[in-house]
């Protein structure tokens, strides 16, 4: 194992930080587009909360590496070249957003009903209200799930193996060919992941801890 470390350190840090990479750029990503098509969702108007129910039942239904490996072998054909690291982000942060959607939505309607004809009635834009009083609510409700999301969008990570990301798994699978070490490499894998894992599920308490 040892031997792994000193001999193996730089592809292990090159798909550390591409796992890190990516896991960010699709956190991000899939909260902003998670909490879009959550407000879809509620909307008044049926034909929008109809998108919001198709996008979140499509992607959500779909597994993540068909979606990713779509990205990976069916864009270039038509549409324009992507890299395998591309392709494996904008599939993991497509089907994160939609269950995070679904989070999102569970904790607006959490909120009582009353504040939000309040906030209207107080001459408040319905954004506003969603922005300034609902939403913080809704965020709160859900840390716990939005948590759990963040850590399962960690570890889903490794679908950039599949399509050439060149992430931790990836560089590992590598590696294990390579060497024939195939236990030694995979337990520092897992190691590595949890390196990440760990703080984000520690922080993830933390917050739900003081926001409660």
């Amino acid at each position: 194992m040892l031997d792994i470390i000193t001999t193996q350190w730089h592809p292990l840090l090159n798909g550390l930080w591409n796992t890190i990479l990516c896991s960010l750029i699709a956190l991000v990503g899939s909260l902003i587009i998670g909490t879009f098509f959550a407000l879809l969702e509620i909307s008044k108007y049926r034909i929008v909360r109809l998108i919001g129910s198709i996008y979140v039942e499509v992607f959500r239904n779909i597994p993540l590496l068909v979606i990713a490996m779509g990205f990976f072998l069916i864009v270039p054909m038509y549409i324009t070249k992507i890299s395998g690291f591309a392709a494996g982000t904008i599939g993991l942060t497509l089907y994160t957003s939609a269950f995070i959607a679904e989070t999102v939505r569970a904790g607006i309607n959490s909120v009582e009903g009353g504040q939000l004809e309040g906030a209207l009635a107080n001459g408040l834009t319905h954004a506003q209200a969603m922005r300034y009083i609902i939403l913080p609510q809704a965020f709160r409700v859900v840390i716990p799930p939005l948590g759990n999301q963040f850590i399962n969008l960690v570890k889903n990570s490794s679908v950039l193996a599949f399509v050439a990301g060149f992430d931790l798994m990836y560089e590992g699978n590598l590696i294990a060919n390579d060497t024939l070490q195939t236990m030694p490499t995979y337990f520092i894998v897992g190691v590595l992941y949890l390196i990440i894992t760990l703080p984000l599920s520690y922080y993830m308490r933390h917050l739900e801890k003081k926001l409660a």
